[in-house]
Formats: structure tokens, C-alpha cells, sequence
């Protein structure tokens, strides 16, 4: 296994041993496949990590934990490396604990196993339960500050919240559906992946009370528990188009719009209006194919920026207060996408 690293640093970047580092790296028997696919995946950071390494300072390791599908975990992954070289005074590392669907029982024992191996601070992206709550807790126990990004906590003891302000962010959808639909009283599709995370939750209670307002007596027919997984989006929206011939509009609040559109193909109908988060790859592409008609979008590198700061003003590296500020809140059409997604 080629690489350039002391084993130290392999061993500190994977959490495993140092014996354990060593038997991989050797080709040593007796190792199971998920720990030299952990050994690999530590050898990868660190390559890509490197140019950071020459910056002189403390360095600090940070974990990424989301549950989330894999084409947004990809684009806080990128923005966050993209960051790393750019912060000053210290260096960060960062590890990441990235799965697409899992219980919260699951989150609490990746929370615990970060906990076990040590680690300067949590970026969480996990459902608000009781159980996720307390496992906060415990990392705070032993001194890790934890800072929920894109969905909150507001019960645990997180240090910060790093995000857009969910409910405002459905009110805008619901204003944008309204005023591109204004001569239509059709359904309006909203689909999340899970109620359980609280920013989901936020986004569909803005969205209904705003959308009851400007126009009063507007179906919303609610499509959740897919995980905004593009594998199971097709046959929830297929059922829902199914049975509500009005649907004619979308709010995608937990993603999965590339099979949300096709579930729409299938079923021989329009959708007059689709409003969806954050421009990822796939909605990137869906904007430019005028198949999307507008991205509720927020700056990853701006929040992730934010985020590290907090971090290292919880260790004391950098002055001045943690504050917990809304991201600002963009409308992205296909005539304003971000020069960095062109």
C-alpha cells in the first residue's frame, strides 16, 4: 500500500490502532476488508489534505457526520476541502462518517465511536431524537463541540447551529409557488426525505402556513419517509400522482427530484412548477434543462467556513463569541447559477 505518511498519522486520521495501521499498510493476514477500507480511505484524505499540512499552526480534527443522500454529503464534503487551505491561524483535518439512510440508533453509535477516538469538534447533519440529543450530550461531556449544520437540535447541547433559516426558506418556496401559479389552484406535491430532521420539518410548516395565506384553500399533499433517495422517490410520487389528479406543482424539500421528474414522465403529467434545495450536481443540471424552476440555495463554503471558526473559537484558537447566524437565503435561476457551478 503506497503512501507517505508516518503510521502515526495514519493511525490518528483512520481512529485505529497503531498495530492495526501496521498490519494493513503491510499486507499483513487476518485484517478484515472494512478495516483496510478504512486505512485507504485515511491514506486518501490525507492526500488530499496535504497542501494544507505545509500551513504552520495547531491542527485540529474534525468530523463530518451526516445522514444525508450522497450528492449532497458530496457537495459539503467538497465545499469543506475546498475550505481547508484557506484557514488561518490553524490546520484542520477532517474525517468523514457519511451514510444515506440509517436509524438514529445508527448516528448515536458513529457519534460514540468519534467520541471513543477523540476528535476537536462535530459537524452533525443527523434527525432531531431524543437519542441523537443525548449522544450531543456525551461528546460535550468530553470536551468535543458539536455544531449541527443544515438541520438542528435546538434541545441538545450543541454549540451552534450553522444553516439557513429553515421556515423562512419554505416561505420563500411558498411565495415563489404562488406567484408563478397565481391563475391555478392545483395541489402543490411536497416532498421530504424523513420528518424526523427538524430543517425538513421547519421548511414544510413555513411552506403550508405561507402558502394558507396568499392563497387560501391550495392542496398540499405531503410525500415523506424516502430518505430523498432518487431509488425510492419514483413509486412515493407515482402513488401520490395517482391519487390526486391536481398535483401540478412541486416543493422538493428533501431532494430525489431526478426521480420525482421522472415519476411525473411515467405518469403522462406536467408540473407547471418546481421549486427545489440547494444546487448540488443533480439540480445544477435540472436548472440548466429549464426542468427545475428555481434552487433555494445556500453557500456550503461560506457555512462550512463558518463553522470551522466556531470550532477553533471553542478551543480558544481565534477570539470572539460563537454566534449562531441564518445563512443567507438565494433564489437560483437558470439565469443566475453561481459562477462556481458553471
Amino acid at each position: 500500500m503506497g503512501h507517505r505518511y508516518r503510521l502515526r498519522e495514519i493511525a490518528q486520521q483512520s481512529g485505529l490502532s497503531l498495530a492495526t495501521v501496521d498490519r494493513v499498510v503491510n499486507g499483513r493476514p487476518g485484517v478484515r476488508a472494512g478495516t483496510v477500507a478504512e486505512v485507504e480511505q485515511a491514506i486518501a484524505e490525507l492526500d488530499r489534505q496535504a497542501s494544507q499540512l505545509r500551513i504552520a499552526g495547531r491542527t485540529f480534527l474534525v468530523d463530518l457526520v451526516m445522514q444525508t443522500p450522497a450528492r449532497f454529503s458530496a457537495a459539503v464534503r467538497q465545499a469543506l476541502e475546498a475550505e481547508l487551505p484557506h484557514l488561518r491561524p490553524a490546520v484542520i483535518r477532517s474525517r468523514f462518517h457519511l451514510q444515506e439512510s440509517s436509524s438514529p440508533a445508527e448516528v448515536v453509535r458513529t457519534l460514540r465511536r468519534v467520541a471513543q477516538r477523540g476528535s476537536q469538534g462535530v459537524i452533525l447533519k443527523a434527525p432531531d431524537t431524543p437519542e441523537v440529543t443525548a449522544a450531543v450530550g456525551e461528546l460535550v461531556d468530553r470536551g468535543i463541540p458539536v455544531v449541527t449544520l443544515v438541520t438542528d437540535l435546538p434541545a441538545s447541547r450543541r454549540l451552534a447551529y450553522v444553516g439557513i433559516d429553515n421556515r423562512a426558506a419554505g416561505a420563500t418556496a411558498a411565495y415563489l409557488v404562488t406567484s408563478w401559479t397565481a391563475d391555478h389552484v392545483g395541489t402543490v406535491l411536497m416532498t421530504l426525505s424523513n420528518t424526523t430532521f427538524r430543517g425538513e420539518d421547519d421548511r414544510a410548516a413555513g411552506f403550508r402556513d405561507t402558502l394558507a395565506s396568499l392563497a387560501p384553500g391550495r392542496a398540499v399533499r405531503a410525500v415523506t419517509g424516502t430518505d430523498g433517495l432518487d431509488a425510492s422517490m419514483p413509486e412515493a410520487v407515482g402513488a401520490a400522482l395517482r391519487a390526486d389528479p391536481a398535483i401540478d406543482a412541486v416543493y422538493s424539500i428533501g431532494g430525489g427530484n431526478v426521480a420525482t421528474l421522472e415519476a411525473f414522465r411515467r405518469a403522462g403529467r406536467d408540473c407547471r412548477v418546481f421549486i427545489a434545495h440547494d444546487l448540488d450536481e443533480d439540480n445544477a443540471a435540472l436548472l440548466r434543462q429549464r426542468r427545475l424552476s428555481a434552487v433555494v440555495h445556500h453557500d456550503l463554503r461560506d457555512d462550512v467556513r463558518r463553522i470551522c471558526r466556531i470550532i477553533l473559537q471553542a478551543h480558544g484558537a481565534v477570539p470572539g463569541p460563537v454566534v449562531s447566524l441564518p445563512s443567507p437565503i438565494q433564489v437560483v435561476t437558470p439565469y443566475n447559477e453561481p459562477s462556481a457551478f458553471r
